[in-house]
């Protein structure tokens, strides 16, 4: 009996043995650097940050920033060429998009906030805006302080959505997966408004088949700072993102994106605030 015990202990002790370990994922700046790809997760819909256009073409101000300014600091620190792969991501899908590795980086529009901290990391502010609503022409909600009772539309997992429920619960809040979804409601009447950041909501109306049809209204009820969202601890990744934005801030590049994009002549006027301004230009480090 005791022989057969000593045999059992041995074979438990062989099995703890060669139980395999689990691999550890593989650093985001390693993974780019074999395969030779950036994966970043975007928008399909909001322009002019991030959307596909006539021509089928994936464009907008945040797709150039990572184009412009992150790829060639990635392949300055990895010494090869870099290609950038997109792919749709939205509010209620971009950080499990991150968490499973499916893509890099997250470069739309996405608000940094402390609560999104706590599952990812963002780097430097490229982009300040605010909450507001679209409403159809004659709407008599005019801001936040008018929509108790109004069917307002907003994109699940976005912090309009949250700010909603917590400035304005006697609203009657719809969520729905991007800002094409929300906006087909406004259009059909199924929503009274929606709220978005107010750069989002004035591409969204220019670029609408009637856009005197509606009406940007009330001041901002938040502060939207976008970033760009990577997984959590990659500090590595995160610096060469951060150099890219810098580098690009210092050297002007990043101001000739947004003005070709936001400038006069862009895409949608909105010229930079000199307050802004100093915000992005205070950002960058010493080298």
């Amino acid at each position: 009996m005791r022989r057969f015990i000593g045999v059992v202990m041995v074979l438990a002790l062989l099995a703890v043995s060669v139980t395999p370990v689990a691999a550890q994922p593989k650093a985001t700046l390693d993974k780019i650097g074999e395969t030779g790809t950036l994966t970043i997760g975007t928008r399909t819909g909001s322009p002019p940050f991030a959307y596909v256009n006539a021509r089928n073409e994936w464009v907008g101000f945040s797709v150039d920033l990572v184009e412009e300014l992150v790829r060639p600091a990635l392949e300055k620190k990895l010494g090869k060429p870099i290609k950038v792969e997109k792919k749709e991501s939205t509010p209620p899908t971009r950080i499990p998009l991150l968490s499973s590795g499916a893509v890099d980086l997250i470069a739309g529009t996405m608000t940094d906030t402390r609560t999104r901290r706590d599952s990812v990391d963002f780097s430097i502010t490229f982009f300040v805006t605010g909450a507001q609503f679209l409403v159809k022409k004659g709407s008599p909600i005019k801001g936040i302080k008018n929509i108790d009772g109004k069917r307002i539309a907003a994109q699940q997992g976005s912090t309009n959505a949250r700010i909603i429920r917590e400035k304005a619960p006697k609203a009657a809040l719809r969520e729905f997966p991007d800002q094409p979804a929300a906006f087909q409601a406004l259009v059909q009447g199924q929503v009274d408004a929606y709220t978005n950041d107010g750069i989002q909501l004035a591409g969204l109306k220019v670029k609408s088949p009637n856009p005197a049809q509606w009406d940007i209204v009330g001041d901002f009820y938040s502060y939207e700072p976008y970033g760009m969202a990577m997984r959590k601890g990659e500090s590595d990744f995160r610096n060469v993102v951060n150099s890219g934005l810098m580098d690009g801030i210092e050297s002007g590049k990043f101001f000739e994106i947004y003005d070709k994009w936001f400038g006069v002549k862009g895409e949608l006027p909105y010229p930079m605030d000199a307050r802004v301004r100093s915000f992005m230009l205070l950002q960058v480090v010493p080298k």
